[in-house]
């Protein structure tokens, strides 16, 4: 219990729960349309591409979190103007992308003989988040929180039809633009809380679980930030008792959550 206690005055550990907690208010209602709209594997896209992001910071001499950040902006730019041009299904496409960007980033850290912990990549390190990573963190949480705000009721009726959404004269390829670009940012801050291979569930698996506890959209946005904030509080805590990675503790923890809701009939709005 000393050892606890101690640990509850170490900087890094606040650290590390302030950068989970704005991970899980972002991704809770990003995670609502991504189940909505079924883009779970448009996540696992982006987060292909942090690779190459990664590398292309060392490279360039950048943070790795804004190099990662303005990968992923232009793989979402990309598939849009894909999606426009090609007359492939949308599957096709994010697979397509999402093996080739993994490609290009193994090849480009080969080329560039660039030492990446991918042990760290793959699964978070969430616990080596310092100020600068916070305050990054916490200027796009702010800026993708109040942009969903001030686009959420046409990020509904977009979601909800897009033909019937266009006739009322929503911008509907700007408001799809404006939602892979929120998830392109959401991902590249994620990354260093649950990594790559992780970064999917933790958007998705708290808003399943609200989904069930709902009535309104509101209310599972609402609820799926709340479960990401007590999955990011246990997982944390799970893994300084236990001494597991954080990132996976979290993202069982929300597991937990979600089986939990699996006893509740479904809601209907």
């Amino acid at each position: 219990m000393v050892e606890f206690g101690e640990l509850l005055h170490s900087q890094f550990l606040w650290y590390a729960l302030g950068a989970g907690l704005l991970v899980a208010l972002v991704s809770g209602p990003l995670g609502c349309f991504a189940v909505w709209r079924r883009m779970a594997y448009f996540g696992d896209t982006l987060a292909h591409s942090a690779l190459l992001g990664v590398t292309l910071g060392f490279v360039l001499h950048i943070m790795p979190t804004l190099a990662v950040g303005a990968t992923c902006c232009l793989l979402a730019i990309l598939l849009v103007y894909l999606q426009r041009r090609q007359k492939l299904a949308v599957d096709t496409l994010l697979g397509i992308l999402s093996h080739s960007m993994l490609a290009l980033g193994i090849v480009t850290v080969s080329l560039f003989e660039i030492k990446v912990d991918l042990l760290s990549l793959l699964l978070g390190d969430l616990l080596a988040v310092g100020s600068q990573d916070l305050v990054l963190m916490s200027v796009t949480a702010v800026g993708i929180l109040t942009l969903l705000y001030w686009l959420w009721e046409k990020l509904l009726a977009f979601t909800l039809h897009e033909e019937l959404a266009s006739v009322e004269g929503v911008p509907v390829e700007r408001i799809r633009m404006a939602l892979m670009l929120m998830l392109a940012l959401l991902i590249a801050i994620a990354m260093k809380v649950v990594g790559v291979l992780l970064i999917t569930a933790l958007l998705i698996i708290p808003a399943a679980a609200a989904r069930r506890l709902s009535r309104t959209p509101e209310q599972m946005a609402l609820l799926a930030s709340l479960i990401g904030c007590l999955a990011v509080v246990l997982g944390l805590l799970a893994s300084i008792l236990w001494d597991t990675p954080a990132g996976p503790s979290i993202v069982l923890a929300a597991a937990v959550f979600f089986l939990c809701s699996q006893l509740r009939p479904l809601q209907n709005y």
